[in-house]
C-alpha cells in the first residue's frame, strides 16, 4: 500500500538504523525505494547487502548528485504503490508506523470527498520522544496552509501523499541548484487538495550536524530560484494572514540580497510593489494621524 521513499547522500553509517526500523514494522505492506543521490561512501554495497537478506521489499536506484528534491522526484516515478511516505536516511519509524498510516488511509477512503484529499499526515518526534512542534490533539481535515497558518501548527510533520498527487505536483528543478523547500510543493498541493491530519507519532527524527537543517541558510542562499519561488508564492497566497505574507516578503528580499542575483531567473510581480505601496501608505497615514494628535494636544 505504501512506498517509503528515501533520498540518501553519504549516509551509509546511518542507513542500518532506518533499515532495522523497517524490518521491525508490524505491518510490512510497503516497499522501500532508496534513491542514492551520487554517494561516494559505502551506500551501494550496504543496500545490496540489505537486498540480499530479502527481509523487506527494496527498490534501489542510483543517480548523479543533484540534491534531495531531484532524488525524491525519481523516487516518486519509481514508486509502485498508491501512497508515498518520504523518510530521511537519518531517521527511523516506530514499529507501528505503517499500521497506523494504513488505518488512517482506510479511514479516508470512506470519506465522501476522498478524491479531494491528498493524503494523511501524522506527528514527528525526536528520538527521545519529544514532539517536533505543536499538535491539535484531534483529527482534522483541512488544507496544509490552513493547518499551518489558521491553526498555527509548528514543527516538521510526517506527510504521506497519494502518488498521483505528487506526480501532479513534482519538485521544481533548476539547473545548478541542489535544494528545493518541501513546503513549496506542500503549499501548491494545499491550493487544490485537503489533507487528513492526526496526532499519532509515526516518525522519529534526529537532525544531523552538517545536514540540511543545520546548514539551511547557506543551502537556501545557494539555490535562489527555488528559495525565492517559495517565498514569492507564499507571499501571493491570499487566504493567509497579512503578517505571514509580510514575513514571506521580507525573506524574499533577504535571500535575494544574499544570493548571487545573476542566477535568479524569476520576475518581481507587480503584486509585491502594490503590497509595498499599501504598507507605505498605511505607515504614512498612521504617522499623519499621530502628528495630528500631538498637534491637538499641544
Amino acid at each position: 500500500m505504501i512506498s517509503i521513499v528515501t533520498a540518501t547522500y553519504n549516509r551509509a553509517h546511518l542507513l542500518p538504523r532506518l533499515y532495522e526500523s523497517l524490518q521491525s514494522q508490524e505491518n510490512k505492506d510497503f516497499e522501500w525505494v532508496v534513491v542514492n543521490d551520487g554517494s561516494v561512501d559505502n551506500t551501494e554495497n550496504l543496500i545490496m547487502e540489505f537486498m540480499g537478506e530479502n527481509l523487506i521489499n527494496i527498490n534501489y536506484i542510483k543517480k548523479n548528485n543533484g540534491g534531495k528534491h531531484t532524488a525524491l522526484n525519481i523516487g516518486i516515478e519509481a514508486a509502485r504503490y498508491d501512497y508515498i511516505f518520504f523518510v530521511d536516511s537519518d531517521d527511523v519509524l516506530p514499529v507501528n508506523s505503517i499500521s497506523v498510516i494504513c488505518d488512517k488511509i482506510d479511514l479516508i477512503k470512506n470519506h465522501k470527498n476522498y478524491n479531494r484529499i491528498s493524503g494523511v499526515c501524522g506527528s514527528k518526534a525526536h528520538l527521545n520522544g519529544q514532539l517536533t512542534g505543536t499538535t491539535l490533539n484531534k483529527d482534522l481535515i483541512c488544507n496544509y496552509l490552513e493547518f499551518r497558518y489558521l491553526y498555527n501548527i509548528t514543527g516538521d510533520k510526517a506527510e504521506v501523499f497519494k502518488k498521483k498527487v505528487l506526480k501532479e505536483f513534482k519538485f521544481p528543478e533548476f539547473e545548478g541548484e541542489k535544494f528545493c523547500p518541501e513546503a513549496l510543493v506542500w503549499n501548491r498541493i494545499a491550493k487544490k487538495y485537503n489533507m487528513y491530519f492526526f496526532d499519532d507519532v509515526v516518525y522519529l527524527c534526529e537532525y544531523q550536524s552538517g545536514g540540511l537543517t543545520d546548514k539551511i541558510f547557506k543551502i537556501r542562499k545557494e539555490s535562489p530560484n527555488s528559495t525565492l519561488l517559495y517565498y514569492m508564492e507564499l507571499y501571493e497566497t491570499k487566504n493567509i494572514s497579512r503578517m505571514v505574507r509580510m514575513k514571506a516578503l521580507i525573506n524574499f528580499w533577504r535571500f535575494y540580497e544574499a544570493s548571487d542575483k545573476e542566477k535568479y531567473l524569476g520576475n518581481f510581480p507587480k503584486s509585491i510593489l502594490n503590497f509595498m505601496l499599501e504598507i507605505s501608505f498605511k505607515v504614512y497615514f498612521s504617522m499623519f494621524k499621530l502628528v495630528s494628535y500631538f498637534k491637538k494636544s499641544v
